[in-house]
């Protein structure tokens, strides 16, 4: 098999262990972020046979799809919405919810809008980019960060991934990039 892996995700969602549990499979190639300062074409072009992890792609599902469309596999990495807003609040001053936010998609927001419910906004806005997005794909698959000892095994059962699940799944017994 022989394919390209998206893993979408609003971020804050278990995406860079997700990426990590990746790197233990060996018929494909991983990373997390990897095209991010790249532009035009160069952005989309992913090595065959790699799992690219990147929150930002749910900004770029149009190129996307014109580069991949139905040939390569997508899954939407999910956790508890409640979850995933409370550290997006932590990090408010910075990343992709500062860009959101700023000056950047959320013009002219007032400085007294509840925090909480402008990261509840960028959480339901990607999702729901994600899920029309996904809506007429046919290699798809939802992971959930809270059933991660299921799904993950799913997954890689789905991609025909040879890799040692104990190894990827210890990943998920650590911490990497948590909200301080």
């Amino acid at each position: 098999m022989s394919m390209n892996i998206f893993v979408l995700c609003t971020g804050r969602c278990g995406s860079t262990t997700f990426s990590k549990a990746c790197s233990e499979i060996r018929n494909y190639s991983s990373g997390h972020e990897t095209r991010t300062s790249k532009i035009l074409d160069e952005r989309m072009c992913y090595p065959q046979n790699h799992i690219e992890v990147d929150n930002r792609l749910s900004w770029l599902l149009g190129r996307l799809d014109k580069t991949y469309g139905n040939d390569a596999f997508y899954v939407h990495l999910r956790r508890n919405e409640e979850k995933v807003v409370e550290s997006f609040e932590k990090r408010y001053e910075r990343g992709i919810i500062k860009a959101y936010r700023g000056s950047g998609i959320m013009l002219g927001l007032s400085e007294n809008v509840d925090s909480k419910s402008v990261c509840r906004d960028y959480v339901r806005t990607v999702t729901e980019n994600i899920d029309l997005f996904l809506s007429n794909k046919s290699n798809v698959m939802s992971v959930w960060l809270e059933d991660i000892k299921t799904d993950f095994p799913e997954f890689c059962n789905q991609i025909a991934a040879d890799v040692s699940i104990e190894n990827a799944l210890e990943h998920f017994n650590l911490t990497y990039n948590a909200s301080k």
